[in-house]
């Protein structure tokens, strides 16, 4: 190979080395620009996006009033046998060792004024009949709104309650998931469930204290494991080969 040829071939490859790495070089700006258009498009924070339906639907506990109103006929005479029983499933949820005050309202100035307040006294015996004490229920009127017309006698106390936010809320379209997101009433449901299964809102808060251990019930599961025939364990059967 001449000196000339050797030239040209070395020339030759110098330019497609420098073409290759302008190829590449565009190949890569072009990626960068992909991507940084695609990035530019749609930028979402995901750490910042709160998707938890407990964070949306948090349970909380607060004191809300429970109220029950019992209609009174003007020509009853005390508490009917219908009055007596939804009392007495409204009871069933007041805290006898928080103890709040149970007020019984009769209407004043209403068609069955007289028939309210003997109801009215009814009802304060039979809510001390249940165990509530009797210092913590107090009898009370309140003008009824209609004159001449009949009114209920309102029972209430108040109580301390788990519960959530209302259900019930679109705010957006339910088809609009491009953030892959769940809509804003997923889950409201299902804390409210939970919230209403809860027997006492204080678990919610912290540890109840350990009760005490019953050293009678203890010994008799001891006793009961100790008389308990045990299992011999299967002879051995001795084969001659």
């Amino acid at each position: 190979m001449s000196g000339t040829d050797f030239k040209a071939r070395a020339r030759n490859g110098a330019i497609r080395s420098r073409m290759a790495r302008q190829v590449l070089a565009l190949a890569a700006a072009s990626a960068t620009a992909l991507l940084a258009g695609c990035a530019n498009r749609d930028s979402i924070t995901v750490g910042s996006i709160p998707d938890d339906y407990r964070t949306n639907h948090p349970i909380v506990i607060s004191e809300k009033a429970e109220k029950l109103d019992l209609a009174v006929g003007a020509q009853d005479r005390g508490m009917t046998r219908a009055q007596k029983q939804t009392l007495a499933g409204f009871l069933e949820t007041y805290d006898r060792s928080a103890a709040p005050v149970l007020t019984i309202a009769a209407p004043d100035g209403s068609a069955n004024q007289v028939a309210a307040q003997a109801a009215a006294r009814d009802f304060a015996r039979f809510a001390a009949a249940q165990g509530i004490r009797r210092d913590r229920i107090a009898l009370l009127s309140y003008q009824a709104p209609v004159v001449d017309a009949s009114a209920p006698v309102r029972v209430a106390f108040s109580s301390v309650k788990a519960h959530t936010d209302r259900c019930g809320r679109w705010p957006g379209d339910l088809l609009d998931t491009t953030d892959n997101r769940h809509y804003a009433d997923f889950g409201c449901s299902y804390q409210n469930n939970l919230a209403a299964q809860i027997a006492n809102p204080n678990d919610l808060l912290g540890p109840r204290k350990e009760t005490t251990v019953d050293a009678e019930r203890r010994g008799v599961v001891i006793d009961g494991y100790r008389k308990a025939p045990f299992f011999s364990p299967v002879p051995r059967t001795e084969v001659d080969y």
